[in-house]
């Protein structure tokens, strides 16, 4: 069933009848060619990769390694070396092959708004940026008529989300492709794990547990001439803005699959949270753990765990448990209360689903289908951001207080004049959320 949501009544109930998330957010459909931002079966699409980090030169390597004639056209990033040590390790990795790299200099743009001129250039977007400019970027892809892979989360606060859930829907309109970065709705395993659940063999989910405890990830030192907004888009992981705290940026992953396979978005939150380990000026603002009882309208009840530090147990899986039986995705396992092994999968020949994210998208832009995961990777976002907003303030956070947040942590628009949108003090440091003071609403 399509969803019927208008801007103003988003609602978790009426989104979460919807096909996009009880079948792992893939929505088939046949289209009139016409219809199409790229006529099925067509000749070489040309490909625009905006955020060229990391992450934006793997995803697009993934694009141009399906089976489809994909070729790579411009690029954008707010920084040159980015983008040039970008195209160079793409360049790289397909020995100079200009049938699938071809980018000129001229459509090589730096800049807070050269997104524009390499999404024009394009068929299919890969928005890969820190995820504070998400928002920005998929309404004007969608507005030009792209077809989308874009990196989770899609938003850093709530205003950006309902930014999102608005181009979804002229995306849906327009029946352009949308694929999200949440992999394992497009993993063989989880798939298969969810194909026992769908079936009864552990029957309502009750509880659950889900992890990304880690020892954390990479620190960008400050250089001398940097200006602060530099400092902070170079060291992004650590400011709001621009990355929403690990619980929204990794532990999003898990979240997303209490949510996919419970059926439900949560009604409310609480939890707690704080920094025990990492404390100096180049942590910026974000907590290092996250603890946080999501409470859904069933009843069941996730206990959510995310932490940043050194020396402590990992643990990075979902666990649930049901009215029949269990689940351990740790093992990919499905076992029943009086021990029946239903299911234990070994992942280790099972495709990468990294890449299977973009040969489905490319297929489905040549078969003339559609591929809607924007809502769902909205709503997950919503998930992980109203977990941080009852981890930084110590209060209960509902789904409606969530979704009517008013409180915007992305300028509405920067240059490299701009200030940046936090300050340290005289000390160097950032303000950092305190429970029982900090206002999330």
């Amino acid at each position: 069933m399509k969803p019927k949501v208008k801007e103003s009544a988003f609602t978790r109930r009426a989104f979460c009848k919807t096909s996009a998330l009880a079948g792992g957010g893939i929505l088939a459909a046949s289209l009139p060619v016409s219809a199409s931002a790229q006529v099925a079966g067509s000749d070489t699409l040309k490909l625009a990769l905006v955020g060229c980090g990391n992450r934006g030169a793997g995803a697009a390597i993934q694009a141009l390694s399906t089976e489809f004639p994909v070729q790579l056209v411009s690029m954008a990033d707010a920084f040159q070396d980015r983008l040039d040590g970008s195209l160079n390790n793409i360049v790289e990795e397909f020995e100079g092959d200009k049938k699938k790299v071809k980018v000129k200099d001229k459509h090589k743009f730096v800049g807070f708004e050269a997104y524009k001129a390499a999404i024009d250039l394009a068929d299919v977007v890969i928005l890969t940026t820190p995820p504070g400019f998400r928002p920005e970027h998929f309404e004007y892809a969608v507005s030009q008529g792209k077809h989308i892979f874009m990196e989770k989360p899609v938003a850093t606060d709530v205003p950006g989300v309902r930014r999102v859930l608005k181009a979804a829907q002229e995306a849906k309109q327009k029946q352009l492709n949308v694929v999200v970065g949440l992999q394992r709705h497009y993993q063989t395993s989880y798939n298969m794990v969810y194909d026992k659940l769908k079936a009864g063999a552990i029957g309502n989910i009750t509880a659950g547990q889900v992890y990304w405890n880690s020892a954390g990830v990479w620190v960008k030192e400050r250089q001398a001439g940097q200006t602060e907004l530099e400092y902070q888009m170079r060291n992004w992981y650590y400011y709001n803005w621009l990355c929403g705290d690990h619980i929204l940026e990794q532990h999003i992953h898990n979240i997303d699959v209490a949510n996919w396979f419970i059926g439900e978005y949560p009604a409310s939150a609480q939890g707690m949270g704080g920094r025990e380990v990492r404390k100096g000026p180049q942590y910026g603002e974000i907590f290092d753990h996250h603890f946080v009882e999501f409470v859904y309208p069933s009843g069941a009840v996730i206990a959510s765990q995310c932490r940043h530090q050194p020396n402590c147990m990992n643990k990075v899986t979902e666990i649930f448990q049901g009215t029949k039986g269990s689940i351990d995705m740790s093992t990919n396992s499905v076992t029943t209360w009086d021990g029946e092994e239903i299911l234990k999968h070994n992942a280790r020949k099972d495709p990468n689903p990294y890449q299977v994210e973009h040969d489905k998208l490319f297929a489905s832009i040549q078969e003339g289908g559609v591929i809607s995961d924007a809502e769902n990777g909205a709503y997950s976002t919503l998930t992980a951001i109203m977990g941080r907003m009852a981890t930084y303030s110590g209060q209960v956070i509902t789904w409606e207080e969530a979704l009517k947040s008013e409180i915007s942590l992305v300028p509405e628009s920067l240059s490299w004049d701009s200030q940046a949108p936090v300050l340290p003090d005289e000390n160097g440091l950032y303000q950092i959320p305190v429970p029982g003071k900090t206002k999330v609403l």
